[in-house]
């Protein structure tokens, strides 16, 4: 009996230890049935672990740091004025990638500290902040914050902005791979490079010129701590937006501050410094080629243009973006010339009213006397509705703003400049408007030679057209840029410079050649070029009266008159550091020819060419002119002696 006993209790133990998993619990009853035991639960939590860890392992060994995203690889290009600050940027993203270097120590704390203050010592993620993160989206709540600097890049240059659970455990693991083969100060870099501040701005270059109007490189650290409360949300920290906007920036860029003593990132001496909040500009992005008057894109087509002549890059390179080109052009000067147009056009015509005023067309360029560089240009109304660029277009007749370098060719040749066939000496005639003469002086001197100079002092040959009788009056098609630039040929005394919009261009910190300024070279005698210029300065008086430069020396120009009978107006005139070109045209959708000027701006604007003489005279006061001149200044007779 006993021993059937004891082997009956054995095999029940036999089975009891046979069953893995003792649940619900035997011998216990109630509550506890139903309650593991803590062996239980230390093996749930083992099996929990090593299923997790196993994941993990798996994840980590089958997600590779990816290519960078379409998005992180776009980049506008940043065009500067000639005083450094920025133009316009160009692109789908207005972003412009720069070294840490260049970014100041403290606008890098104000960074950390709000955003990540282990930054320098961690592994680079935040379990805890993943775990938040997780459990939120998987409830159903919104994403929750927590990511490290270090994720935060990840997101931006890996991976996309959805907020799945599927994301954000890639976005850790990338981040423990990406922390591992780059150092810390790369993907700060990277970091700031791709982060939004909102108005359009994606990185801290683009976010300094949209807040501040300056390169990162000149924020101070008040300002550095404002760019960092708009890591946060620039919707909601943006101070411009609205006061509530500005209740939330204000309060955070103080706690950056103070957190950045506390975390030993800024003195409480250097903290002190800055109790007054730096208010960012009005939003006003220069990222439209429509900004500055209108006349952003045509600054850019002519800065492309001539990029493209000097250096290779073709329209495709220039699209990928990354460029940094500083052009010549001065922000004073391009405003000064497109209100002088806008108001001239606008008191002078009256499209409503007189038919003839319809489809009127105006160009203008100036170009730096002493080397050639292109100062400002009016390309036209407005860059995003009418394409094509008045100040570098070609197609539109000099007339007799040419009849100059006719002038100097026979000068240069010795060809007789007395009395013409009808009584009136070159310079004269040059005043006046008198065709005949120059038509006899052009048989004189022969197309080849009239041709060879007009080149050598700046213009195309491709605008010098075939040969005809009437070449000598102005059939020549040069742009607004090649004339102002050939009468600075005159007004440096022959020494001639090619015009040039460019001075660098810069990719990823590189400096591309080719664009050197272009050489001095002469083209006319000096005693030639001041004999021309004697003319010139009595046709100015002649159009003007009395004007002259700043510094008194008078000043010098040639234009169309009346006697012209090709469809254009001209006014081209210099002071002794600026020439300045302006032309005057008329057109009709759908037809390829200029229209007639007769009637254009009432009786009194002669043919359009009063409207051309008054933007030039407008554009140059104030600039380059003495105080008082005025295209109704008074005329006075020249008293300049002929040329012989």
């Amino acid at each position: 009996m006993g021993t059937h006993a004891e082997t009956a209790e054995n095999a029940v133990r036999t089975r009891r230890r046979r069953r893995l998993v003792d649940y619900p619990r035997r011998g216990r009853r109630g509550v506890r049935r139903w309650l593991p035991s803590w062996r239980q639960w230390l093996s749930a939590f083992g099996l929990c672990g090593g299923a997790i860890g196993g994941l993990f392992t798996y994840v980590y060994a089958t997600v590779d740091i990816p290519d960078e995203n379409a998005a992180a690889q776009q980049e506008a290009n940043v065009y500067y004025w000639a005083d450094g600050t920025q133009l316009v940027s160009t692109g789908d993203v207005n972003r412009q990638n720069i070294p840490l270097d260049e970014v100041p120590q403290a606008v890098r704390d104000a960074v950390i500290a709000a955003e990540n203050d282990s930054f320098y010592s961690d592994s680079g993620v935040s379990p805890k902040g993943l775990l938040r993160a997780v459990a939120s989206m998987a409830s159903g709540g919104d994403t929750q914050g927590g990511s490290t600097i270090t994720q935060q890049y990840v997101k931006n240059t890996y991976l996309s902005q959805d907020q799945t659970v599927t994301r954000k455990v890639k976005e850790f693991v990338i981040a423990l791979k990406v922390d591992r083969s780059k150092s810390k100060d790369e993907i700060l870099q990277g970091y700031l490079n791709s982060s939004w501040f909102g108005r359009g701005a994606y990185g801290i270059e683009a976010a300094a010129q949209a807040y501040y109007g300056i390169p990162a490189r000149e924020l101070n650290p008040s300002q550095g701590a404002l760019l960092a409360a708009l890591l946060k949300g620039a919707e909601q920290y943006d101070p411009s937006a609205g006061p509530a906007n500005h209740r939330r920036a204000t309060a955070r860029w103080a706690w950056i501050l103070d957190r950045q003593v506390a975390i030993g990132r800024m003195s409480r001496a250097e903290r002190a410094k800055y109790r007054t909040f730096p208010e960012p500009h009005k939003e006003s992005r220069s990222t439209s080629l429509n900004a500055h008057d209108g006349q952003a894109g045509y600054l850019v087509d002519v800065a492309n243009k001539y990029v493209r002549q000097r250096t290779g890059l073709t329209d495709k390179d220039l699209a990928r973006g990354g460029y940094k080109i500083h052009t010549t052009f001065d922000k004073r000067r391009v405003r000064q010339l497109a209100q002088s147009a806008k108001r001239v056009l606008g008191r002078g015509l009256d499209p409503k009213q007189r038919k003839q005023d319809r489809g009127v067309q105006l160009g203008a360029a100036s170009v730096r006397t002493r080397d050639g560089a292109v100062l400002a240009l009016y390309g036209g109304a407005d860059a995003t509705r009418h394409f094509s660029n008045n100040a570098d277009t070609s197609g539109v007749p000099a007339g007799s703003a040419f009849k100059p370098f006719v002038l100097a060719a026979a000068l240069q040749d010795g060809v007789d400049t007395g009395a013409g066939p009808a009584g009136m000496t070159p310079r004269e005639a040059l005043i006046r408007g008198g065709h005949a003469t120059y038509l006899h002086l052009g048989r004189q001197v022969g197309f080849e030679r009239m041709r060879e100079v007009a080149v050598d002092t700046g213009m195309l040959p491709a605008s010098m057209g075939p040969e005809e009788d009437q070449f000598a009056v102005g059939t020549s098609t040069p742009s607004a840029i090649r004339l102002a630039s050939a009468y600075g040929t005159l007004a440096r005394g022959g020494l001639q410079h090619d015009p040039y919009a460019v001075t660098s261009v810069t990719k990823d910190g590189e400096k591309l050649g080719g664009l050197e300024p272009p050489p001095t070279r002469r083209a006319l005698d000096s005693r030639v070029a001041g004999r021309v210029e004697d003319a010139l300065r009595g046709a100015a008086a002649d159009s003007l009266g009395r004007v002259t430069d700043r510094r008194g020396r008078p000043v010098a120009a040639g234009r169309t008159t009346d006697q012209d009978r090709l469809r254009s107006a001209w006014f081209a005139g210099y002071t002794r550091e600026v020439s300045t070109a302006v032309t005057l045209f008329r057109t009709r959708a759908g037809d390829p020819l200029l229209q007639p000027l007769s009637g254009v701006g009432g009786a009194g604007s002669r043919r359009g060419n009063a409207l051309a003489e008054r933007v030039w005279t407008e554009a140059l006061r104030g600039v380059d002119l003495a105080p008082g001149a005025g295209p109704k200044v008074e005329k006075a007779a020249a008293t300049a002696p002929a040329v012989p």
